[in-house]
Order: C-alpha cells, then sequence, then structure tokens
C-alpha cells in the first residue's frame, strides 16, 4: 500500500485529532493542501491496521462526484485498480481490508443516509452537502467523523461545530503541500494573486470569503435529462490552456436541464467530431451551436458531418444570454462535475472600488458560454413560460 511511503503533515494532524480522542476533525483549507489525500490516507491506515471490525463511510454530495474525486483518488493512493479488485465490490462501493471495511456513497442516497450506522465517517466537500443530512450522518457515527472543505463562505460547520472542544479544527493550504505539488500547480495557484485576488484567498491562502456577484446563483442536480422537452448542443472551443466544452440542454416550459457531455484541453477539431460521434450527437441531424469565433472550427466539424452552427453575437449579447438564462430554473446533472463547478464559483468581476462589472471570471465560464449558446439560440424569439 503506497500510503505507508508517505504521510503528508495534514495526516499527521488528523491522525492526532483521532489518537487523542476528539469527536471530528475539521479541515477547512484553499486548493491543492491535500486535505482530501490526507484524510483518505488516514482511513486507510486505520482500515487496515484496526484489530476489531470498523465500518468508514466516505461521503460526498453525489457518487458522480465520489468516483471523479476521492474514489479515484483512494484507488490512485493505495496503487491499485477498481477493476479485477478482489477486495473491492463495484456493486456495492465497499472495499475490504481484514477486519475494516470503507464504504462510498452520495449523500444524495437517502437509502444510504439513514441506513445503518457507522463507525468512522468522512463527509468530502461538506459544504455542499445539507445540514440536515450531516447531522444525521454524524449522528449515526459511533467515534469520529472528519469533514473538509474550501472556505468559500460559512457554512453549518462554522455554525454548529468549530469552537467546541470535543472537534479539532485543521486549516490548510497549498503551502501544506508545497513539497509534493510539481511547481506547474503551484505556479498555476500563486498566479491568481493578482489576477483574481477573490480566488487566491479562498483557494490559494484557505481564507474565508464569500463568491460574490454569481452570474448565476441558483441550480440543481438530477439524475439524467428529462425525457420531454427541445435539446440542442452548445460547444465552447479552447485548446492548449482552455477548455473545450460541449454540452446537451433541454428546455421544458421555465425549466433548463443540461448536462457536461466533453470539458477536456488539447483537443484538436477531428478530436472534438470524434467524441461528439461517441457521446451520441447525430450526424446531420441535432443542432449544435458553437462560438462564432471559431469559424474555421465550425467549418471543419461541420465538413465531418455534423450539424454546427454559430452563435448570434451583438452588443450586449452576453449580457442578454446572462439574463435569458436566469429567467429558467437551472438543473445540471450531477456527472456533469466541472460544469457544476464552474456555476458555483462564475461571476461577475469587481473593479479597483469593489463595484461589479458586466466582464465575467474567464476561469469559470467554458461550460457556462456553451449552455449559454444553445439557450439562447432555442430560446429566442419564444415567449416565457410561467408555471
Amino acid at each position: 500500500m503506497e500510503e505507508v511511503d508517505r504521510y503528508t503533515h495534514i495526516f499527521g494532524l488528523n491522525n492526532k485529532a483521532w489518537l487523542d480522542g476528539k469527536r471530528r476533525a475539521l479541515n477547512e483549507g484553499g486548493t491543492a493542501s491535500s486535505k482530501t489525500w490526507s484524510a483518505l490516507q488516514l482511513f486507510a491506515v486505520i482500515a487496515r491496521y484496526t484489530k476489531s471490525p470498523l465500518l468508514l463511510s466516505i461521503v460526498s454530495e453525489s457518487l458522480p462526484h465520489l468516483k471523479r474525486g476521492a474514489m479515484r483518488d483512494f484507488f490512485r493512493l493505495l496503487g491499485e485498480s477498481q477493476d479485477n479488485n478482489p477486495r473491492y465490490n463495484k456493486t456495492e462501493h465497499t472495499y475490504i481490508f481484514d477486519k475494516g471495511m470503507i464504504e462510498f456513497f452520495g449523500a444524495d442516497d437517502q437509502a444510504k443516509v439513514r441506513g445503518p450506522r457507522r463507525d468512522l465517517l468522512f463527509i468530502n466537500e461538506g459544504n455542499n452537502i445539507p445540514w440536515e443530512t450531516a447531522r444525521g450522518l454524524d449522528i449515526r457515527t459511533r467515534l469520529f467523523t472528519l469533514v473538509d472543505w474550501n472556505p468559500v463562505s460559512e457554512f453549518w460547520a462554522h455554525e454548529h461545530w468549530i469552537g467546541s472542544p470535543e472537534n479539532e479544527y485543521i486549516h490548510s493550504t497549498y503551502l501544506d503541500a508545497i513539497d509534493v505539488l510539481p511547481p506547474e500547480v503551484v505556479a498555476n495557484i500563486e498566479s491568481n494573486r493578482d489576477k483574481d485576488p477573490n480566488w487566491f484567498s479562498i483557494y490559494g491562502l484557505g481564507k474565508i470569503g464569500k463568491v460574490e456577484g454569481l452570474v448565476y446563483p441558483f441550480f440543481s442536480q438530477v439524475d439524467g435529462l428529462p425525457n420531454h422537452g427541445e435539446i440542442i448542443y452548445g460547444l465552447d472551443f479552447g485548446f492548449s490552456n482552455d477548455f473545450t466544452v460541449l454540452t446537451r440542454n433541454a428546455i421544458f416550459e421555465n425549466e433548463v436541464y443540461s448536462e457536461e457531455l466533453i470539458y477536456e484541453v488539447g483537443l484538436t477539431n477531428p478530436d472534438i467530431s470524434r467524441l461528439m460521434e461517441e457521446k451520441g450527437v447525430a450526424k446531420h441531424n441535432d443542432l449544435i451551436i458553437a462560438d462564432s469565433a471559431e469559424p474555421k472550427s465550425i467549418q471543419e466539424i461541420f465538413d465531418h458531418g455534423f450539424n454546427i452552427k454559430a452563435c448570434v453575437k451583438g452588443p450586449d449579447s452576453v449580457e442578454f444570454g446572462h439574463q435569458k438564462l436566469r429567467q429558467y430554473k437551472q438543473f445540471w446533472t450531477k456527472d456533469s462535475l466541472s460544469c457544476i463547478k464552474e456555476q458555483r464559483n462564475f461571476r461577475y468581476i469587481q473593479d479597483k472600488d469593489g463595484k461589479f462589472t458586466d466582464k465575467t471570471t474567464h476561469r469559470w465560464s467554458h461550460g457556462m458560454d456553451s449552455r449559454r449558446y444553445a439557450v439562447v439560440e432555442l430560446v429566442k424569439g419564444k415567449p416565457f413560460m410561467v408555471g
């Protein structure tokens, strides 16, 4: 097991909280600070070396979120694969050591949330989970609860748990993991010090902030797109530094449902065409609305047989699109993880006096633009449906 090769500093602090008999370890910190990795290290070590049966639960907002995040890191930490692994049950999402068993499930699975008790609990990115859900999970936990989060704003951990002597508060930043972080990751984080001070304060320095001026503050998550409504695709081009994003969008009355299909860097137009076909986009039929700034790319993808056309741009067309989208109830499928993260961070930029401008954060714009191209095309000229 690779987790015994090198423990992180944050692992040591969480391990001390566990050995000292604390009821909870509360991990607040910036991006790449080893919060999640350290929690997984601790749970793997406890589960491996326990001399009595223990059930350890690892939970985040949804199973797709877990699969792309904590579960992937868990197997990387162990140096193992999920496939053909005799210790791992892919149906139940459980991993068995000897006497210790680790289970993974989403906080949206009410049967699991209200199910059997456990011995230890790790809530990953706890600020994305409702308080009543977290409290129910914690109540059903016998020994120890560990929570981690980025300090986007205060939430239930600050109100209910931080400051209690039975709990250990642990703060971390990327500097706590700087010995193991690739230089390009450090450079990327620090490049935001002047470019986006609010982001750097929250995700770089791990300070409690507030993501103010969100372009789309409200949305919900669903398992999949509805079977009714009109379908249209949106495509935002990127390459070396920016992501290429394809979304599938369904409009029904006053609701917009969206699904992230592609979210990658380094894609050529033949790559995009191949992936669209793999994702089920029908050639010569399904309508794709793409960024009009890339006419050569649009033509090349059209030549591959796709029904693609440029979005219409003009004076104030971007803000018009934002306003149009805000008229609709917005939904993302639970596996649209990158676009969900974008919507939680996509905001208007403040000027030197702190006033919000009409400019938005480019870093979080790619999936948002993809959806906007499609939705504006589909709803333009149509009356807004109330109901």
